[in-house]
């Protein structure tokens, strides 16, 4: 049902029941209509929900304590000052960029935004950073994820120098052809389908390493742990 025909029937309820209805006061009706927002409107303490909806913008100073949903929607920007306490869901839209300084609680989740390729600078994600099937092309330097990366058979091309992931990098079926100096891996390191051919000296993973389908598997365990000293590759490697 369009925007219009629910106008219609709701403009027709409350002349026939000759009282306002409560959908008129609530955020989701006021943007999808283009009706003044409150400083309250602003100011979310639950979950948010504008997924599936033809909604393109958001009001500035918008703050939304849980998450906020926005999956297949037409949003394509979102606002300076935005602030999300749990997780920040625009998987499938078509999302051009993101605001210098956003800060997410927990998980960032941008899978197939194809229409994203650059992060801003100053970007701090609590939880998950997911990037799968996007645009991204590379990375800010002093981006902040403290579980894990996930660029699952994205565009990306490089990591900056002195990268740290707390959880899990996984740059599965990537472009990638390299990694930089100074990358430290918390959890498992996965470079499965990816055409890298040696690791960097002073590499830290502090746990598994996946190498299935690359020329790494030419080496042996050995080799590869020698391959990255002074740094280490302290859980097993599979392959």
């Amino acid at each position: 049902m369009d925007n219009n025909t629910i106008k219609k029937i709701l403009d027709f309820l409350e002349e026939k029941e000759n009282k306002k209805h409560s959908e008129r006061d609530n955020l989701v009706w006021k943007l999808r209509f283009g009706y003044p927002l409150t400083k309250e409107d602003l100011n979310i303490k639950d979950t948010l929900y504008l997924n599936n909806t033809n909604i393109t913008s958001l009001p500035e100073g918008l703050k939304v304590g849980k998450s906020l949903d926005l999956r297949v929607s037409n949003i394509t920007s979102l606002p300076e000052g935005l602030k999300v306490g749990w997780n920040l869901n625009l998987n499938n839209t078509k999302i051009t960029s993101l605001p210098e300084g956003l800060k997410v609680g927990r998980n960032l989740y941008l899978e197939n935004c194809k229409s994203l390729t650059s992060l801003p600078e100053g970007l701090e994600v609590g939880g998950d950073l997911d990037l799968s099937g996007s645009g991204i092309e590379t990375l800010p330097k002093d981006l902040k994820v403290e579980g894990n990366l996930i660029l699952i058979g994205s565009k990306i091309t490089s990591l900056p120098e002195g990268f740290n992931v707390v959880g899990v990098l996984c740059l599965y079926n990537t472009e990638i052809e390299s990694l930089p100096k100074g990358l430290k891996v918390g959890v498992q390191l996965d470079l499965r389908f990816t055409k890298i051919t040696s690791l960097p000296r002073g590499l830290e993973v502090g746990g598994i390493l996946r190498i299935d389908h690359t020329d790494l598997d030419n080496y042996s365990d050995d080799d590869l742990r020698q391959m990255v000293k002074p740094g280490f590759i302290k859980g097993e490697i599979y392959r």
